[in-house]
């Protein structure tokens, strides 16, 4: 580690509506010493997410922002060059909520070993990770699919999405996905298997998913809300369920859209709508790995990564994730 330094992306400033990059510093520190029960990885991925940008806001949540002048918090994979814990060995292969940065301290709290014998380092904070296991419990826990049943799967070709699209042609059902350009529907219908697609730019998604769906929706996984959610809502069959995974369209408006006026679509379809977070499945986590390690295995299961080399273009990377730019699992390639 001679002559490196930790590079860190700190939150400067909190952004309204959009984040630009002068909302984010990048600074050089020297390299941290563990103390008694902890460990240094040396960050070798970065996973950017969607729910970062809740985390810009100084706002009530379920966990607590970030602060100003802190490093961004993020899910990243290293190796431990340096412990003091007796739980972890330099050598081990980590990941856990490390943060936009080249070397992190941590005490262990969420950091888990990776067994790269299920896919590559960056898997583990992709498709064998948050995003993945999100899918996973999400849509087969909370959705609870039965075969034949006609699924529709908002931002089809983010790193959920393309996921939760996947399993429920496994489990048998017909799915229908949107996205935010005609490369992106093709890519979830041609290599995915998606049933179709629907590009929520340039279609009326309404008059579209009447196309796709003249039997009505029964299960929908929302990771966008507004104008998509209000038409799925429109169109759900008895005892549909809604898994609400995120809000995409919401995070930078710098006001709130009117709130949703049709509920009563949940009291004459029967249907039920739950919100959750990955974490409740902490203790499943295993699981939810090695069955999407073995679908993958099995060609069952296929994932896409946009990757960016560099930390110091994790702001802007992540703006552009914001904006639909990504095609894909999002990640940083951390080199100095």
């Amino acid at each position: 580690m001679d002559n490196e330094v930790n590079l860190r992306v700190l939150l400067k400033s909190r952004p309204v509506g959009f984040p630009t990059e002068e909302d984010f510093q990048i600074v050089e520190s020297s390299i941290p010493e563990p103390e008694e029960g902890e460990i240094l990885v040396k960050v070798e991925w970065l996973s950017l997410d969607p729910y970062m940008r809740g985390r810009m806001n100084d706002a009530k949540s379920y966990a607590s922002p970030v602060e100003i002048g802190e490093v961004m918090v993020g899910g990243a994979a290293g190796t431990v060059v340096n412990s003091r814990s007796p739980a972890f060995s330099v050598g081990d292969i980590v990941e856990g909520r490390l943060g936009w940065q080249s070397y992190a301290l941590s005490d262990g709290s969420g950091v888990r070993k990776v067994d790269e014998s299920l896919g590559p380092l960056q898997t583990s904070i992709g498709i064998l990770g948050m995003p993945g296991l999100t899918a996973y419990f999400g849509f087969l826990d909370v959705c609870e699919p039965n075969p034949g049943e006609t699924v529709v799967v908002s931002a089809a070709s983010g790193a959920v999405g393309q996921i939760v699209g996947q399993i429920a042609k496994i489990m048998g059902c017909k799915v229908i996905g949107t996205a935010g350009s005609d490369s992106k529907v093709q890519y979830i219908v041609d290599e995915l298997g998606f049933d179709s697609g629907i590009n929520y730019k340039t279609q009326n998604v309404g008059e579209a998913l009447d196309e796709e769906c003249p039997e009505g929706i029964d299960v929908y996984f929302d990771n966008v809300g507004g104008l998509v959610t209000d038409a799925v809502m429109d169109r759900l069959n008895i005892r549909a369920r809604i898994a609400v995974c995120g809000q995409i369209s919401q995070y930078n408006l710098k006001e709130p859209d009117l709130a949703p006026r049709n509920f009563g679509i949940l009291t004459r379809s029967q249907a039920k709508m739950e919100g959750f977070l990955v974490f409740a499945y902490e203790n499943r986590y295993d699981e939810g790995l090695n069955m999407m390690a073995k679908w993958i295995k099995e060609g069952k299961l296929r994932y896409r990564e946009d990757v960016v080399e560099g930390l110091k273009n994790a702001p802007r990377t992540f703006i552009g994730m914001l904006n639909g730019e990504n095609f894909g699992k999002t990640l940083i390639k951390v080199s100095n």
